[in-house]
């Protein structure tokens, strides 16, 4: 039997998403920018793409550009809106556990002479709205702050964020990465005082090297591609008509099913947490139902590195991950979003993430704990040895 649970690095496409870009690749494979009919048809497959993903969030299709992925899409929200609002202010906002993808850009800025104030989190990993509203001043530009934490499932208060940023410091931009949270939750960026939101198709069973920015009405934001001037001049590039309309199709198969699968995802995550807590030695991080997020468990099972017990899993055919599945993969790097959690070492050494999609089974689900329940004492005796 296989078991992939990893579905927080990658999900495999739906079978629609790959009619969709088959159909785009090998029979309206026509360059938008061409003024013939072949160009037109791709154009119009752009222009569905928008509408349909501008339907799931309640926005205008013109402000939705296509992206690689969630990378690119995080890195042009922190430092296409520096590069714009850098006369108004140079302080920007964050939490301590985002991505990488956006806290490198972060990084980068704090070199460039910008001024960085990192909010801490708490046990579960969760900022304190009252740590963001002290730290908003008349110079900051931009906070960037996640929807759903990738590596243990924390589930940020964005919605109540977002009141206190446009209360307190109407002119700063907020960001938030969704790259976990779009097709799992319902985000209305106008309601939740959201000005660009990141997400990634390949997240949600659309493909690789597809995603998207919402860039609300009236953001100032500087380019991060130049050249040929597609997207308004905002993204160039050839337009990637497989990528946005494979995605599109992911965000309307997501959208259609997103209750029942959410229901259905609970029930996983409640059966999976069940059975790690009859293990000895198992402590959970993530949060119990509705408190954290559907789709992750995160773990640790004391006296066994993480990298061992993957590849014990992996032996029989258990597909899990150490981590977030963007950094590095010739050494396990010690999370930074563990430590900021405060966890002790032997936690951080010995962490499993478990993640689930609309096609994961309850199956699967007793598979893992039964190779568990035989494989940790086992693996504890040997490295006692």
């Amino acid at each position: 039997m296989e078991a992939y649970l990893d579905n927080s690095a990658t999900t495999r496409v739906t079978d629609s998403v790959r009619d969709v870009v088959v159909r785009t690749m090998t029979e309206d494979y026509g360059n938008p920018s061409s003024k013939h009919r072949k160009g037109l048809e791709a154009e119009h497959y752009l222009k569905d793409a928008r509408e349909k993903i501008a339907k799931t969030l309640k926005v205008n299709e013109k402000e939705i550009y296509f992206t690689s992925g969630g990378t690119e899409s995080d890195n042009w929200a922190i430092l296409g809106p520096a590069a714009a609002n850098r006369r108004t202010g140079m302080h920007v906002i964050t939490s301590a556990v985002e991505h990488a993808a956006v806290m490198m850009p972060i990084h980068y800025l704090q070199e460039q002479g910008y001024r960085v104030t990192v909010l801490p989190v708490d046990r579960q990993g969760r900022i304190h709205l009252e740590d963001l509203e002290a730290a908003l001043c008349d110079e900051t530009i931009l906070v960037s702050i996640m929807s759903v934490n990738n590596e243990v499932g924390t589930i940020q208060p964005i919605a109540e964020a977002g009141a206190r940023i446009k209360k307190k410091c109407p002119h700063a931009v907020f960001h938030v990465d969704a790259v976990q949270a779009y097709g799992k939750y319902r985000i209305y960026p106008k309601r939740m005082g959201i000005d660009l939101l990141s997400v990634s198709g390949h997240k949600l069973h659309g493909p690789k090297g597809s995603g998207f920015l919402y860039v609300g009405d009236g953001v100032r934001i500087h380019p991060l591609i130049l050249g040929g001037g597609q997207q308004k001049g905002m993204r160039s590039g050839t337009d990637n008509v497989p990528g946005a309309a494979g995605l599109a199709q992911a965000a309307v198969d997501a959208f259609a099913t997103l209750d029942a699968d959410h229901e259905r995802m609970l029930i996983l995550k409640a059966r999976l947490m069940a059975g790690l807590s009859q293990l000895s030695d198992v402590v959970i991080h993530s949060e119990e139902g509705e408190q954290g997020a559907a789709h992750i468990v995160s773990a640790a099972f004391i006296g066994v590195r993480s990298e061992v017990l993957l590849h014990a899993l992996e032996e029989r055919g258990i597909y899990v991950s150490a981590g977030s599945a963007c950094s590095s993969n010739k050494k396990l790097p010690v999370s930074t979003v563990l430590k900021e959690m405060q966890l002790p070492p032997e936690q951080l050494e010995s962490t499993l993430r478990f993640s689930f999609s609309r096609f994961t089974t309850e199956e699967e689900i007793d598979y893992t704990l039964d190779a568990l329940q035989e494989l940790l004492p086992m693996l504890r005796r040997f490295i006692r040895k």
